[in-house]
């Protein structure tokens, strides 16, 4: 299938590719050079809770030209949103609060994230456990999405696949999950190298998301640069197109030269010439299929 004339997506990455944490530092490195590269807009992953000033880093992304693609939250153990103890809960929100203040000033438009419980985190449930765990998310994520909509800013939860979240892996499950939710405030966010394992399909899985879809995070299916892959990137940013996503597109990617994330993400090689080339083949990759050629 052809992509349809129009696809206004901005492109951006993340600064994982390179750097953990990901720092002012590290961001005073890193974003003059997407800029320079020819990218719209960065994804911001905010680690701990001060890692990076807001206030600083507007300055840094006017001077850059950037736009804020999304504020990231992460999940590391002990935080939780589900099946844990009450002072974990109010730390969590707390946190997501924190992140949807950050997103606010730096005028991101989405918190994205697996919003729900700590990556690697996973146990079996039956079905009416399941939504028992769905309701019990709804409960306590609530507060966080009404502080959301009121700095007008969107939470994108995150379905991730089966080997790091037993909670939500698919589309569908989110949605399900979501029910009830201000749908102004809360969407989904979709991460090809997690639908690539979870969907059947990765248009049918934007289709089934339609309008809810509020962020992309993109790769190739082994986490490389988009384009060095097997995925069907044609029907799916089509599909993006069709469903009325206008946000960005963006590479999120690791580095197996940081001990912290390579073992978090579980990168155990290079998954490209370079860091560098990942991101600039992604980018040049994704301008073309855009482009239509």
């Amino acid at each position: 299938m052809a992509p349809p004339p129009q696809m206004p997506f901005a492109l951006g990455a993340n600064p994982w590719i390179w750097h953990s944490p990901v720092d002012g530092e590290a961001l005073a490195e890193t974003l003059p050079r997407l800029a320079a590269w020819g990218f719209d807009c960065v994804e911001l992953p905010l680690e701990q809770l001060h890692d990076w000033e807001p206030a600083a880093t507007s300055k840094l992304l006017a001077a850059t030209g950037l736009a804020p693609a999304a504020v990231v939250a992460v999940m590391p153990p002990g935080r939780d949103l589900v099946a844990t103890d009450p002072a974990t809960v109010r730390a969590t929100r707390d946190y997501l609060r924190h992140c949807v203040d950050a997103a606010h000033t730096i005028g991101a438009p989405v918190v994205a994230g697996p919003v729900y419980t700590a990556v690697g985190r996973s146990w079996r449930m039956t079905d009416t456990e399941r939504t028992e765990a769905w309701a019990e998310w709804r409960e306590h994520i609530a507060p966080v999405v009404a502080h959301a909509r009121e700095a007008g800013v969107t939470i994108a939860v995150e379905p991730l696949n089966r080997y790091e979240t037993s909670l939500l892996n698919t589309v569908a499950q989110c949605l399900a999950a979501m029910d009830g939710l201000d749908p102004a405030a809360i969407g989904v966010a979709l991460d090809v190298y997690h639908q690539n394992i979870e969907e059947r399909s990765l248009p049918g899985a934007v289709r089934e998301a339609g309008s809810r879809v509020v962020h992309v995070q993109v790769c190739a299916n082994d986490r490389g640069a988009p384009g060095a892959d097997h995925l069907d990137w044609p029907g799916f940013l089509t599909a993006l197109a069709h469903a009325g996503y206008r946000g960005p597109l963006c590479i999120e990617s690791f580095t197996a030269h940081n001990d912290a994330i390579a073992v978090a993400a579980s990168v155990w090689r290079p998954l490209a010439p370079s860091q560098d080339a990942l991101a600039t083949d992604g980018l040049a990759f994704l301008r073309r299929v855009l482009a239509g050629t």
